[in-house]
């Protein structure tokens, strides 16, 4: 699988960006270390073409989970940004400026996922009015989801 066009993403501050032209397959994975460096249930990446990716504004700062793979982040913000390997590197799909773009199609590590993890869409969805009042009411800081010249925004 080969998805060819102009995909960009980056932190949540914008400190860091990307630009991928040539994506590969999109997966998630259920490791102890993924869990981790997520601070979720599961890591979601999608494979990128390391000739046609740039870091368009800053750089991630890597972390070495292990003797054959580094993590980037951004060091300001914490965002999960990158998983480097010695096969290349993969994207995390949350990211993306538009992740719905990227529905994983395969599982890895599946036999370390959580023992919950298969039944968890099928818990209730709760809201309530004053949850719906309280997250229209935040006035986010997160950088757009599309590139701009500036960032962050001058301070009134």
């Amino acid at each position: 699988m080969t998805m060819t066009g102009v995909f960009t993403g980056g932190c949540q501050c914008g400190a860091v960006r990307f630009r991928a032209e040539k994506l590969g397959r999109p997966s998630i994975c259920h490791c102890r270390m993924c869990q981790k460096q997520f601070g979720g249930f599961f890591g979601a990446f999608v494979t990128a073409d390391q000739a046609h990716l740039a870091w368009t504004r800053g750089q991630p700062s890597l972390y070495r989970s292990s003797a054959k793979v580094k993590r980037g982040f951004c060091s300001k913000c914490g965002t999960p940004l990158a998983y480097l390997h010695p096969g290349g590197v993969e994207l995390a799909i949350g990211a993306f400026d538009h992740p719905a773009a990227l529905e994983p199609q395969v599982q890895v590590n599946h036999d370390k996922r959580l023992p919950w993890i298969d039944h968890l869409f099928e818990k209730p969805a709760y809201t309530s009015p004053e949850m719906e009042a309280f997250f229209a009411s935040i006035e986010s800081y997160q950088h757009p989801d599309h590139d701009t010249d500036q960032w962050p925004p001058e301070e009134a």
